[in-house]
């Protein structure tokens, strides 16, 4: 017992064990009050590298399936690169509850560093694809394998104290949102290099014969460089050994913090329900609540993701923009700018005097009347054409990132510290699963639509974004109670 006593630090009434992780950075918190720079730098880069490899192949999958000549008609097109696009997130939605589970007992870190290793080996031979069956299968192993946002959204209400926990999801939805953006431009700027650029890469070098290779391979190389980088990362998973019975009986609340124990407080005192490691995370209602909500957010991000990167290359004829990869890549690296200088500059006013929840309705809502006006840009041209696509993509992506960072606050403060890997890996599976059908579905109603350019009531591209809007309707009218429960009243 002498020995117990010994290993623990008590300070302002909270219990600590030496050599512990989890228990360093709660006293690193009470030491520290400020904002962890460093800490949120790493959640930076870490979910950075994550976010990039998903979506950076839409600029250049039209013209991959085409290469690949799978398609039997250019109308077709759409369809197999939904297949392509669902294949990461079917894997991922497939595992991430399990990486959840082993964030939850081996750590946050191991789960993350295996990820990040993972963008550097099936981002690199999605690349190297040679037929359709390759790179869906790469595709399929990259999204089972990397299960690094769910730890990573534990991690960052783990590692500041409370009132800093919105600032690291926003860093989170900040992060995730412009690598969603950035990551496109990369493919649509670097893909084809030996066409865009042949004064530097000849049809007969390794990139002329692999022409997706470029983008994938300097994402890869990226998150080579954040592996590297995680080896410094610090564990926030309490971790106590020796006799846990003795131990639980030194002190009676060893993995609460501070603040932790006064936000329980107050949900007792307003009658909420208090998560406990006990309680199934299924019947937690305030979790599922959000992660459904979240959810249906997640099917129509994904599905406009593909369709307007299908939308932008496809022909004029066939209600399409006509532009080129090139093209693509520009409007998204504008966006990621937008985005970047909303977050950083207006974001945390608007939050600080709405709050995350209103924010989160404020863009659906704003987001339905945006996506109408998108059929209509195909009748413009030239400088009219450029300024209409980026001014909505920059308010597209800003809408979409504003919806979620509410929606990540509630799924962690729904439960305990001890819980939330697999709380988060709930959500990543639900969410992943779908992802899976956005891009499938978005796919096949692009192609559907090809085909029926002079339909009488929503014809082409207009019955796209109808279906769009519709998505998002549903999951703001999911915002709002009885449905969506709210366990803490700052959120709202």
């Amino acid at each position: 017992m002498a020995d117990i006593t010994e290993a623990l630090l008590k300070k302002n009434g909270v219990c600590y064990y030496d050599n512990c992780p989890g228990c360093k950075i709660d006293q690193l918190k009470d030491s520290n009050p400020g904002v962890p720079f460093k800490h949120f730098c790493f959640l930076w880069i870490v979910v950075l590298c994550a976010a990039l490899p998903i979506s950076s192949l839409f600029p250049f999958l039209y013209f991959m399936i085409k290469d690949f000549h799978i398609a039997k008609r250019e109308e077709d097109i759409g369809y197999y690169a939904g297949y392509v696009g669902s294949s990461f997130m079917l894997g991922r939605a497939l595992t991430s509850v399990i990486w959840g589970m082993v964030a939850d007992r081996y750590g946050r870190k191991p789960v993350i560093m295996i990820g990040t290793i993972t963008v550097v080996i099936f981002n690199t031979l999605f690349g190297l694809s040679t037929n359709f069956w390759m790179a869906v299968s790469t595709r399929f192993l990259l999204g089972s394998l990397c299960g690094i946002l769910g730890p990573m959204r534990a991690y960052a209400s783990e590692v500041c104290r409370k009132e800093y926990q919105a600032l690291g999801m926003s860093i989170i939805s900040t992060s995730w949102g412009i690598g969603l953006v950035i990551g496109p431009a990369i493919g649509g700027f670097l893909a084809q290099p030996a066409e865009k650029y042949p004064n530097i890469f000849s049809k007969e070098s390794l990139f002329g014969r692999f022409p997706y290779f470029l983008p994938c391979l300097l994402i890869s190389l990226f998150a080579l460089v954040v592996s590297v980088v995680c080896c410094w990362l610090p564990e926030t998973l309490h971790i106590h050994n020796g006799n846990k019975k003795e131990q639980d009986g030194s002190c009676d609340e060893l993995e609460v913090t501070a603040y932790e124990s006064v936000a329980l407080d107050k949900m007792k005192n307003s009658g909420g329900r208090v998560p406990t490691s006990r309680q199934s995370l299924l019947k937690n209602w305030p979790l599922m609540s959000s992660i459904m909500v979240y959810c249906v957010f997640q099917l129509h991000d994904m599905a406009y993701t593909e369709i307007f990167s299908l939308w932008a290359v496809s022909p004029r004829k066939n209600g399409g923009l006509s532009y080129t990869t090139a093209d693509v890549g520009e409007v998204l690296a504008i966006s990621g700018f937008g985005l970047l200088l909303f977050q950083l500059f207006l974001y945390p006013l608007v939050e600080r005097f709405l709050g995350a929840i209103t924010v989160s309705r404020i863009g659906a809502v704003l987001t339905i009347p945006l996506l109408s006006s998108y059929p209509y840009a195909a009748m413009l041209s030239g400088f009219c054409l450029s300024l209409a696509v980026n001014c909505a993509s920059v308010l597209k992506n800003v809408f979409s990132v504003s919806i979620t960072t509410g929606l990540f606050l509630l799924q962690n403060r729904a439960v305990s510290q001890e819980q939330r890997g697999a709380a988060n890996g709930i959500s990543m599976s639900a969410m992943s699963l779908f992802k899976a059908i956005g891009p499938a579905a978005g796919g096949s109603l692009f192609s559907w639509a090809q085909r029926h350019q002079n339909a009488h009531l929503f014809p082409g591209d207009h019955m796209v974004f109808f279906i769009l809007n519709l998505i998002e309707l549903i999951g703001l009218l999911m915002t709002f109670k009885p449905f969506l429960a709210l366990p803490d009243d700052n959120l709202s």
